[in-house]
């Protein structure tokens, strides 16, 4: 399964539908919606009333990837937005079991990120029972940044795990996806791609997505 989901951070918030509509018709996959509170990471984004607007604007699943402190307390407001994926940091929770349960309890899939220097390893009690891993390929906090390549290594870590046991989480990729990456990370085992300013800053939106599907299902 490979899966394209454009993050609206890079998009123009003035003009939000249709910036949606056409990653919508060139293929895309799920809408990624980046929540960062400037505490966590360096930046403010939005909250709940912009995903229950997106919500309203397309019938794609909602990935939302919570790059904020406490995060356990605003689950249950991004589900009910309309958030079929939520997915939390590791760094910052302190009950990870309690809180992927929650999310599962609460009715969406369950996630886990994991910034460039925190270790697969810190994972190995949950794997079992997440719906997916998000390896940030680079700081989070921005678009726009470059790849890190030695992130490659984490995302063939655990998809080697997923074939060893046998686990069912999607591995997903956040941070400096473009036509040169992307293929990189769907080669080590990549399923989700996230992907911004190489969508939403190109002249041609629509057929930027296009490129981008056209890679992973070529795989």
């Amino acid at each position: 399964m490979k899966l394209l989901a454009p993050s609206i951070l890079s998009a123009d918030f003035s003009n939000l539908e249709r910036e949606i509509r056409y990653v919508e018709l060139a293929g895309a996959d799920i809408i990624h919606c980046d929540v960062m509170d400037g505490k966590f990471v360096p930046n403010i984004t939005f909250g709940p009333l912009v995903v229950s607007a997106v919500n309203k604007i397309t019938e794609l699943p909602l990935d939302v990837h919570l790059m904020i402190e406490n995060p356990e307390l605003h689950i249950d407001a991004f589900i009910k937005a309309g958030a079929d994926y939520i997915t939390v940091h590791q760094e910052e929770v302190i009950h990870l079991d309690r809180t992927l349960n929650m999310i599962k309890e609460l009715g969406a899939k369950a996630g886990v990120a994991i910034n460039p220097a925190t270790p697969v390893e810190t994972l190995g009690e949950i794997l079992h029972f997440a719906d997916l891993i998000l390896v940030m390929s680079v700081n989070p906090g921005f678009g726009g940044q470059k790849f890190l390549d030695y992130t490659l290594s984490k995302i063939k870590k655990l998809n080697d795990l997923k074939i060893e046991k046998g686990y069912n989480f999607l591995i997903e990729v956040d941070g400096g996806i473009n036509k040169q990456t992307i293929q990189k990370a769907s080669d080590a085992g990549c399923n989700i791609f996230v992907a911004g300013s190489s969508i939403f800053s190109s002249d041609n939106v629509s057929a930027a997505t296009t490129e981008l599907k056209n890679l992973i299902t070529q795989n």
